[in-house]
């Protein structure tokens, strides 16, 4: 990933137009506009108050080794293989983490992989198991030995990789600070969670996110429905640049608005598109954002 990849990946996850990016870090809209498009580069100056505003070291922000290190490779693992041979529907309770990560990659195993910097004790502190049935798998993840989800919620990071071919229906519970779907092609994935924090990336099907949190949705891509299921909450949904999509209001006391580089906009919704943004559920209000 390039700096001008990074700087708008974190931009967006932060829920931020370029003007308001400049306007933190004392710079002009265009400025930021000429990094996210690599035709320039920060000065020293300029980089470390990027830095200190998305909390990362100058050397993350420049270097690709350093941030795929910092995704991949932690001091303490357990993982938990499972082959399978046909398709299969998914459901699993995976408790606390830090951050789940649900992906599908190319294989006939299904991958379950909890990562940690602190916890030395994660094999003998968490109990994966897996139970497979002629069409159906569950998955869960337990805690041992006193680990309570408020430490699991600090200290652990879950990825869950399903192969691609076997994949049809999907159904996940998480408590989470952060979760991230990416490079999954699902009829069905419904989300149970509380988080604040959702980015989809390469996702391909419908997804239902149950949350009764204020989220930060973020779309690097949007191909299908995302239906954002809640009471009493507010919740942004970012959505990448000329995407098409119809937005579907439904439930009692709800409401979306929408945002455009930071401020009020008119409806940019599309009628009929394929692409659909869903609220549902009671006095909730969402706001869906795009970012030029």
């Amino acid at each position: 990933m390039t700096f001008a990849e990074k700087l708008k990946s974190m931009r967006k996850q932060s829920g931020m137009s370029q003007e308001k990016l400049a306007e933190k870090i004392g710079v002009s809209r265009q400025a930021i506009t000429k990094w996210e498009n690599n035709t320039g580069i920060p000065d020293i100056e300029n980089m470390l108050a990027l830095s200190s505003l998305f909390n990362v070291s100058v050397d993350e922000l420049l270097s690709n080794e350093k941030i795929e290190k910092k995704q991949t490779d932690y001091l303490y693992e357990s993982v938990t293989e499972y082959d399978i041979d046909n398709i299969k529907r998914y459901d699993m309770n995976l408790g606390g983490a830090n951050t789940l990560v649900l992906s599908g990659y190319e294989g006939e195993k299904i991958r379950v992989r909890l990562a940690s910097n602190t916890l030395a004790t994660l094999q003998s502190d968490f109990k994966v198991k897996i139970d497979d049935s002629k069409n159906h798998i569950d998955i869960d993840i337990s805690r041992k030995n006193g680990m309570t989800e408020a430490n699991a919620k600090e200290q652990v990071m879950i990825f869950v990789q399903l192969p691609s071919q076997y994949i049809d229906r999907i159904e996940a519970s998480i408590n989470a600070g952060g979760v991230e779907v990416k490079n999954l092609n699902c009829e069905n994935l419904e989300l149970e969670t509380k988080t604040h924090n959702v980015i989809i990336d390469g996702f391909v099907g419908t997804l239902e996110i149950d949350c009764n949190l204020d989220m930060n949705i973020v779309c690097n891509t949007l191909s299908g429905s995302v239906e954002v299921n809640q009471i009493s909450a507010t919740s942004r949904i970012c959505v990448p640049e000329n995407a098409e999509f119809t937005a579907v209001k439904k439930g009692i006391g709800t409401s979306i608005s929408y945002e455009m580089d930071g401020k009020k906009a008119e409806d940019f919704s599309v009628a009929d598109s394929e692409n659909v943004i869903e609220l549902n559920g009671m006095k909730s209000e969402l706001v869906i954002c795009r970012n030029e």
